[in-house]
């Protein structure tokens, strides 16, 4: 049976949340959500500041465990897992966070071959070539011997996805990634993502707030408001919502773009 295939022949999904809660405190976060991303897709997770979004990202990487419901990742209900069983997990799923997390003393080459180092798989030789072409492929070839201090917001986050990538995994996490970047360098993350999603059949999730964004990237949309999902499915059914928190959103942005 191939991996990724129920015994009926249906993709199974790579990463499910099913009926997840989690407060910290009082503060409920997640009440009841449940989703699932299948091999391959892009889900892009949907809704204003403070909604949990990350929180879920968090859940998905063993960072952070529901309080209930399950948590099941490449296959693998990791909601009891200790941490060393979590790192089998890390290896298979990687996370570009939203401030890049790169090594401040490292250049941006050195920070690239950090995963592949830790592997002693490959010789220096080797993992040249590989940072090479990873900083080709994100477009920050040129910056390989800067410091993160020499580069722009944008162009950390395209440095931390080359890193991402780097340790060969089979599904990334995006933790806003075009938050506190000007439009051009939005839209140019947004290619960024959408081509190496199709390159390299990635299982993807992404957490914006950014609808032209969600539109560009989702093959589905997970919204969630006041720690609940009100919605899930493709974007064009999203569009069509009569959810009023929904079409407060469509319409804020449309009134951006008409600015």
């Amino acid at each position: 049976m191939l991996i990724g295939m129920s015994a009926a022949g249906t993709l199974s999904p790579y990463i499910e949340f099913k009926d997840v809660c989690k407060a910290f405190g009082d503060r409920v976060v997640l009440q009841d959500v449940s989703f699932d991303v299948l091999p391959g897709e892009m889900v892009c997770i949907l809704g204003r500041s403070g909604v949990g979004k990350s929180v879920a990202l968090h859940n998905i990487m063993g960072f952070l465990k529901p309080d209930s419901g399950r948590v099941i990742v490449a296959g693998q209900d990791i909601t009891g897992y200790n941490e060393a069983q979590l790192e089998g997990i890390r290896k298979k799923v990687t996370m570009v966070f939203q401030n890049g997390a790169l090594f401040d003393s490292l250049t941006v080459g050195e920070n690239v071959a950090f995963p592949l180092r830790e592997k002693r798989e490959l010789s220096e030789e080797q993992i040249f070539q590989v940072v090479d072409g990873l900083l080709e492929m994100v477009g920050v070839k040129e910056m390989r011997e800067l410091l993160p201090s020499d580069l722009s917001t944008g162009m950390k986050r395209s440095v931390a996805i080359a890193r991402a990538l780097s340790a060969q995994p089979e599904c990334v996490l995006y933790d806003e990634p075009t938050t506190m970047v000007d439009p051009l360098m939005g839209n140019l993350l947004g290619d960024l993502i959408a081509r190496l999603k199709l390159q390299l059949h990635l299982t993807s999730v992404v957490v914006t707030h950014d609808m032209r964004l969600a539109k560009k990237l989702a093959d589905r949309i997970v919204f969630l408001h006041e720690g609940r999902v009100i919605f899930f499915g493709p974007y064009k059914d999203m569009e069509n919502s009569t959810e009023p928190i929904i079409r407060e959103f469509l319409e804020l942005d449309e009134l951006k773009l008409e600015a």
